[in-house]
Formats: structure tokens, C-alpha cells, sequence
């Protein structure tokens, strides 16, 4: 099944469509794809539900994000580039709910910013409460589904300001999502995705999720050891390779960029560059 929200910021209407492609209101079923609303819309008889063309702004997947989780330094070649050593656990930090717009919604350059980068990121949705999991393997009955996530990065703010990580991490518009929500049994295997990120035009970053230091059912069970997930919290699993930080031959974003996504099977996000 594929999810999206359609609709301007706070009035978006939630549809659905199954392998065949054909979108479905799910308003009369639940009033919004939301944590508690999952796996109400996830068992759904879709061809009971009306036929539809959605059309206009598309807004990010799921309303009433819990927490958004994100994983540093989880791909081997982005930890290479910038000159860090592979973790031994799990680098974790949060960003907030309120950072998520949609998956072509502007990106707005913070004012005093010298330096707002790109990192395209598979993000996993949870869809059952996970706590204190025994193992990996227990990790996929708790993933309600996969999709993009944009993780966008103020490195002066988040590496020059002191501090953790999070002044450059949780400013205005700092993480389209979307543009659906694919469930888990539409994605044979999270380790086998190729992530796509271009600036104007120039390919930036061009991995695969192969290249993980940690996969998808490790960073479950080993967050779900730390703090509670809940229905309709995300996880972004980290960058490959291509961030601006570790390029020398890339310009940080300016207003006027396109910044363009894309991920095997989950859809491809375009956001325009603004100043705040």
C-alpha cells in the first residue's frame, strides 16, 4: 500500500492506493493518517473506498509525528568523507515533529547561515509499539512502512556553536518528508535501495543502502533499548556519501537552488531553496 496527504499545510485529506494504482479516499475510514490511525488504514479493503485523482500540494504522509529519531554517521562512505571514524553503536539525536513539511514544500536558509546541507535518507515509520525488543529480528513486526526523508543540516550551527548537534538540525522546514508512505511488504529489502540527491541539476549523492553501518532492524531494536517507539514515530537512518560538508568541489545551498530526491520505490521529493 502507498500513503499520501494532500491538501495545504493543516488541510490535507489522506488517500491510499494499493499495486494496482488506483488512489482512494480514505476519509470515509479515518479522519487522517496519523500513529493511533495506522493500522486501521494499513488493513483497509481499499476497493470499498471511492476512486480518486488527487491533485495539488502534496503534504508529508503522516500527521502527528510522535518524535523523528535520526542516526548519524551511518554510512560507511559518508563517515569516510568527513573524516570520522565508523561508530560502534548507533550515533542517535532528535529532531522535532515541527521540522517536517512536505516533500516539495520550500527549504528556507536559516538567517545567519553559511552553511545548510543536504542529506537524503531512508526513514522508517513505526507502526507498533517497540520497547526494549530481545533482538533484530523481532524489529519488522514493529515497521509499518519505509520513505524519504530530507535530513537538512546547518553545519556551522550544528559543528561551530558548541553544544550537541541539535542547532543545526531543527530549524524551519529542516526535514521534507514524504512524498508517500510505502509499506513495509511493498519493500522486498530496506538493505538493497539506491538513494539518489541532486543540486541543480549536478548529481551529489548516489548510494545504497547496502553501504549502512547499522541496518534497519539493528537501529530498531537497539533505539527501542533507549526510549519507548510508538506508533507514527520516524526514524532517519543516516547519508550516504555527497554531503556538502565532505565535498570540496560543492557550494552549501543558496536561495535559488533545486534540490531534487529520489529512492527506489518510494517516490522522489523537489524542493526549491528559499531565505527565511
Amino acid at each position: 500500500m502507498r500513503i499520501a496527504r494532500y491538501g495545504e499545510p493543516g488541510q490535507e485529506r489522506p488517500f491510499a492506493a494499493d499495486r494496482d494504482g488506483v488512489w482512494r479516499d480514505l476519509s470515509p475510514l479515518v479522519d487522517d493518517v496519523t500513529g493511533a490511525t495506522l493500522q486501521t488504514v494499513l488493513g483497509a479493503d481499499l476497493a470499498a473506498l471511492p476512486e480518486v485523482h488527487p491533485q495539488g500540494r502534496v503534504g508529508p504522509p503522516l500527521a502527528g509525528i510522535g518524535k523523528v529519531i535520526c542516526v548519524g554517521l551511518n554510512y560507511r562512505d559518508h563517515a569516510a568523507e568527513t573524516g570520522a571514524a565508523i561508530p560502534d553503536e548507533p550515533i542517535l539525536f532528535m529532531k522535532a515533529p515541527d521540522t517536517v513539511v512536505g516533500a516539495t514544500d520550500p527549504v528556507l536558509i536559516p538567517l545567519g547561515s553559511t552553511k545548510t546541507d543536504w542529506e537524503v535518507e531512508l526513514a522508517v515509520v513505526i507502526g507498533r509499539e517497540a520497547r526494549y525488543l530481545s533482538s533484530p529480528a523481532d524489529s519488522a513486526a514493529h515497521i509499518a512502512g519505509y520513505a524519504i526523508s530530507h535530513d537538512v543540516s546547518e553545519r556551522a550551527f550544528q559543528l561551530e556553536r558548541g553544544g550537541q548537534w541539535d542547532k543545526g538540525k531543527n530549524c524551519e522546514t529542516f526535514n521534507p518528508f514524504g512524498p508517500m508512505l510505502v509499506s513495509a511488504d511493498e519493500v522486498a529489502d530496506p538493505q538493497a535501495l539506491r538513494l539518489r540527491l541532486s543540486v541543480n541539476g549536478v548529481v551529489m549523492q548516489d548510494g545504497t543502502t547496502a553501504d549502512m553501518v547499522f541496518g534497519v532492524d539493528h537501529l530498531v531494536w537497539y533505539i527501542s533499548q533507549f526510549m519507548v517507539l510508538r506508533p507514527g514515530d520516524v526514524i532517519n537512518t543516516g547519508t550516504p556519501a555527497g554531503v556538502a560538508l565532505g565535498r570540496a568541489d560543492a557550494p552549501y545551498l543558496r536561495p535559488g537552488d533545486v534540490v531534487e530526491i529520489e529512492i527506489d520505490g518510494l517516490g522522489a521529493q523537489r524542493q526549491e531553496v528559499a531565505q527565511a
